[in-house]
């Protein structure tokens, strides 16, 4: 992974009260924490629109043993 793709950035994220307790709940069934599903949620939308493609990782010789 090059050191662009491992850079996050902080936003303020405004959302109504009803869909933050739905994303929570999700969030809860997966074991995942909020920020970790709403991350995932805006991967697979990004995905599934052809508009960021799937990056392909060479596992680290480490996991693989």
């Amino acid at each position: 992974m090059s050191n662009q793709d491992s850079k996050t950035k902080s936003f303020v994220l405004r959302i109504d009260a009803k869909t933050m307790n739905a994303v929570e709940a999700w969030a809860a069934d997966e074991f995942r924490s909020t920020n970790g599903q709403l991350q995932w949620i805006i991967a697979d939308a990004l995905h599934r629109s052809g508009r960021l493609k799937k990056s392909k990782e060479k596992p680290n010789s480490s996991e693989t043993k």
